[in-house]
């Protein structure tokens, strides 16, 4: 049997997203998380909100893996990882109360965040929440030398890859129809940003 993915950065972090979390899926019945990785963040946020049923999501490469954490850990409020792809037109799940995603938006490209967003819109229930970590920039700004350090290394592994300016997330997110409820502070020069669908 092939080993457990596993990564360093979601073992970290896990605690501080947990701690905004709690507050923000207070009260979520159910979850849907975009880019979902090695599974580490779905296992422990099922494990320590067990409230709410968690439902990972990522492309088909690496379900497998999301899988191999699911079985270990035999947790009844989290569901098989769907296969997702923010380009596809149809999503595997049409309305959520919830979205989570984690240290993607700098992976994807422009025209694949601006896609994530319109269907965000489509899929998000009236009252929803989203909540999205990873670093972002200020003002057109690194926030720090390693985040400048860090988009360098983006770039150049994908050319498409980038931090993205907090500004232009927020014009996606009010065009989908949602508000900043709070900007978290966390570790390492990275954010919480928490949003409410008004309609």
């Amino acid at each position: 049997m092939s080993p457990k993915p596993f990564s360093q950065a979601c073992e970290n972090n896990k605690m501080p997203i947990l701690a905004a979390l709690k507050n923000a899926f207070a009260d979520v019945s159910e979850v849907l998380e975009i880019g979902s990785g090695t599974g580490q963040h779905a296992v422990y946020f099922a494990e320590h909100l067990p409230h709410l049923v968690w439902q990972p999501s990522d492309v088909p490469a690496h379900l497998s893996g999301i899988q191999l954490w699911l079985d270990e850990a035999q947790l009844s409020n989290i569901k098989s990882p769907l296969a997702l792809n923010v380009l596809d037109n149809r999503w595997p799940i049409s309305k959520t109360e919830a979205v989570f995603t984690s240290n993607t938006l700098h992976i994807m490209g422009r025209s694949e965040v601006e896609r994530f967003f319109q269907k965000l819109g489509d899929i998000l229930l009236p009252g929803g929440k989203f909540c999205c970590y990873g670093p972002f920039n200020y003002g057109g700004r690194f926030t720090s030398e390693s985040n400048a350090r860090f988009n360098d290394w983006l770039f150049q592994q994908n050319p498409k890859s980038a931090i993205r300016d907090f500004e232009w997330i927020e014009s996606l997110a009010n065009k989908a129809g949602m508000v900043l409820v709070e900007d978290h502070e966390m570790p390492a020069n990275n954010r919480l940003l928490e949003w409410l669908k008004t309609g």
